[in-house]
């Protein structure tokens, strides 16, 4: 997934510990193999691939990942949008900046080859092309999704306080060690660092700093205008990896409404 993860475990028991985390690192390639479009053999590598009328019956992960996209992508009025990986592939520069922003090459690109969630339908396991073109792209959940699945491993074989995080911008606390108020976890840059203690709850960030302009504006076919980093605190790691992105482009009065919305969500800018 382009980037590295890493699991904190608090147990007296540390050779019982790193017999599972092994194995978590194991349910985190196949999750891998699942969910990313560049294994030429993934679900979504194949789901790309599909013809108007076909469908293709997916694992459990990506079905459950791909689901909760589409979900996400409905509450935020498309404000977050997996489909978007062609357009992407083609405006983009070799370090993942958006380098047509003020062309309208651009919107020719968006206009033609924006496809949408709504020309795929997914239901009981199973996708159905209503279209061809789908350039679905789960990089802006997937590491989310993978901190989820691999927590609820953990929690399976009764190590559950921890700390998981993928690249340090998406963090995923669960209970707190022994006398401990939570996980303490840092956010913001350098010059601004705050810090905040979590339990049950997964914090994600987006933002310029690493790769410039790389996020779109589904609704308008612009760069985010957001300037530096947006910060999303969720129950769930997906969910705060989706929002964290959506929040780049929404307005500081639409992050509001929307926490405002859902109780359990906050946002930092």
């Amino acid at each position: 997934m382009a980037t590295t993860f890493e699991i904190f475990l608090a147990t007296e028991d540390e050779s019982y510990a790193a017999s599972i985390a092994q194995e978590a690192w194991t349910l985190l390639d196949t999750l891998e193999d699942k969910l990313s479009r560049f294994r030429p053999q993934s679900d979504i590598s194949i789901l790309n691939m599909l013809e108007p009328g076909e469908s293709l019956r997916l694992s459990i992960a990506a079905f459950d990942c791909l689901k909760l996209a589409f979900e996400i992508s409905t509450q935020t009025n498309g404000a977050f949008d997996v489909s978007l990986a062609t357009v992407m592939d083609e405006i983009r520069n070799e370090r993942g900046e958006i380098q047509l922003a003020e062309s309208n090459v651009l919107d020719a690109a968006f206009e033609e080859k924006r496809k949408g969630l709504y020309l795929l339908s997914i239901e009981d396991l199973t996708v159905y092309c209503q279209e061809a073109g789908s350039g679905i792209d789960l990089g802006g959940i997937g590491k989310g999704f993978a901190l989820d699945q691999l927590a609820d491993y953990l929690e399976e074989w009764e190590l559950s306080r921890a700390l998981l995080h993928s690249g340090g911008s998406t963090v995923l606390a669960l209970d707190a060690p022994k006398g401990a108020e939570g996980w303490k976890v840092g956010f913001g840059d350098e010059s601004g660092r705050e810090s905040l203690w979590l339990t049950r709850e997964a914090m994600s960030g987006s933002g310029t700093a690493v790769k410039g302009a790389h996020v779109l504006d589904p609704r308008t076919a612009r760069p985010a205008e957001t300037e530096s980093r947006t910060w999303a605190r969720a129950p769930s790691a997906a969910l705060a990896d989706a929002l964290s992105t959506a929040f780049m482009v929404f307005s500081p009065q639409e992050v509001d409404e929307y926490c405002r919305e859902h109780p359990g969500i906050l946002a930092y800018r």
